[in-house]
């Protein structure tokens, strides 16, 4: 999905992780914008990775749930996730995806979920 979207980790520490990635025409909807698909997409990515920072092996997102703030304006987004809180069996976390326009970053959707290690 990565790949298919053009997203590419940019940052990955300790419970956090960034993924980037171009809002292109085919990430696009009916009236011009990103498509909150891509924001959900990447932010859930961004998220799944910095819960990957706190477990061995690999994690699946159990449910996540997104608030979507304004229109993705912009020709590139930024989805920083991170741990928020981390137990025996499952890791709560959080993304905040950002549109990039002009070099302006403003926030497009809110996303907080649960992952679980497989």
């Amino acid at each position: 999905m990565m790949t298919t979207l053009g997203a590419e980790m940019t940052e990955l520490g300790e419970g956090f992780a960034t993924v980037e990635a171009p809002v292109h025409d085919g990430a696009l909807q009916q009236h011009g914008y990103g498509h909150a698909g891509l924001a959900f997409s990447i932010g859930d990515s961004a998220a799944g990775y910095a819960a990957l920072t706190t477990f061995a092996g690999e994690v699946m997102t159990v449910e996540m749930k997104i608030n979507l703030l304004r229109p993705c304006a912009g020709d590139r987004l930024i989805a920083r996730g991170k741990v928020v809180k981390t137990g025996r069996r499952i890791v709560v976390v959080t993304a905040t995806v950002s549109a990039v326009a002009d070099g302006i970053e403003k926030d497009i959707a809110l996303l907080q979920g649960t992952m679980i290690p497989v």
